[in-house]
């Protein structure tokens, strides 16, 4: 691990979108081409600097340029259509044809972008695999092109791979896997519901795996999530300690591990010490839930939980999710701002301390 500041600072990768900006990544906008890209960009503009006024030290675009962080795929990639999931009415990207090539470089871009705003570290986040499988294959839709799940997840890698290089070629500093499907196998009734769940969590690793294999001169990470926006969007919350799934944890060959220990039964913090003492953890230490704002002393004290386990030089600090948790969620960019605000003098308080 390169020598860095004690305890850096960041956000998962989404930021919560003003209205004007659900209307400017809405299907019926107005507004194309320069004019959107104007508009679009003043925005990003804003929650950059947001985030460099709370103190971040690693930044984010918000995903503002994005729909969605899974539908993100069908910006990378011919094979899909935007139709209506027949469980809940939401609209649902859904994978109908083979995969190829759409347009390779579609989240290089934004770093592209982001990278003229900041001099500071930046972040940059795909979908992991399996996720995508789960969450836009369907066994009728999808049978055509793709008679099971597990062959659609298999070609979103070379897509996937693709994207990482042209991202390590414009000098990301850090490239996050979202891998909230793996994490999903800490839940008993999830479990429940697969024949051979480790045998499931052992596909989403190895998938993981194949998508970052052998970029050495990039920091990967992989961000595990709990469902920590499930409230906002009415979902199940999945609650379960990381025992279940930590032979599949010390198995992914990234660098950086984030986890979320804000929600009740989430476990002990003592399974860090089951991971390679050269992964960091990103101590998802700060909640996202709307109208809960953790104090600083609250945060330094999870963190002060997992010092216990892991070194001091080996732990980031990160909410324990995306603050973006659905298009039709209401979060304040202002109660957002005053949670990183506070995550960022916890930080300050534990360099002093442990410097």
């Amino acid at each position: 691990m390169s020598e860095r500041i004690l305890f850096p600072t960041s956000i998962i990768g989404s930021m919560p979108r003003p209205d004007f900006v659900k209307d400017l990544i809405a299907d019926d906008c107005p507004f194309s081409g320069e004019e959107y890209d104007r508009l679009m960009g003043s925005a990003i503009r804003s929650v950059v600097a947001l985030q460099e006024a709370a103190g971040l030290d690693i930044i984010s675009d918000g995903e503002w340029w994005r729909k969605s962080y899974i539908g993100v795929i069908a910006e990378l990639a011919h094979g899909f259509e935007l139709s209506l999931n027949p469980a809940d009415g939401r609209p649902w990207t859904v994978v109908v044809d083979r995969l190829s090539p759409k347009e390779p470089g579609f989240i290089a871009k934004e770093v592209a972008f982001l990278k003229t705003l900041t001099n500071r570290e930046i972040k940059a986040t795909l979908p992991a695999p399996a996720l995508l499988g789960e969450r836009m294959w369907d066994p009728v839709a999808s049978s055509k092109a793709y008679p099971t799940r597990e062959a659609f997840v298999q070609d979103c890698v070379p897509i996937l791979r693709r994207e990482i290089e042209l991202l390590r070629d414009e000098g990301v500093s850090i490239i996050q896997v979202d891998d909230p499907h793996l994490c999903l196998f800490v839940d008993p009734n999830v479990r429940a519901k697969y024949d051979d769940p480790d045998r499931a969590a052992d596909f989403a690793v190895d998938m993981d795996n194949q998508v970052v294999a052998d970029f050495k001169d990039v920091r990967m990470a992989v961000h595990l999530c709990r469902r920590a926006g499930a409230k906002v969007r009415g979902e199940v919350q999945h609650q379960g300690s990381y025992d279940p799934i930590m032979p599949q944890l010390r198995r992914l060959n990234v660098g950086h591990i984030t986890m979320e220990f804000t929600t009740p039964g989430s476990g002990e913090m003592s399974v860090f010490r089951e991971l390679p003492e050269d992964v960091e953890i990103g101590l998802g230490c700060v909640s996202c839930l709307p109208g809960e704002v953790d104090s600083v002393d609250s945060i330094v004290a999870r963190v002060e939980q997992a010092v216990k386990y892991v070194a001091p030089e080996r732990i980031t600090l990160n909410p324990e999710c995306g603050f973006a948790p659905g298009s039709a969620a209401k979060v304040s960019i202002d109660e957002v701002y005053t949670k990183l605000k506070n995550e960022v003098e916890a930080a300050r308080r534990l360099r002093e301390k442990y410097s």
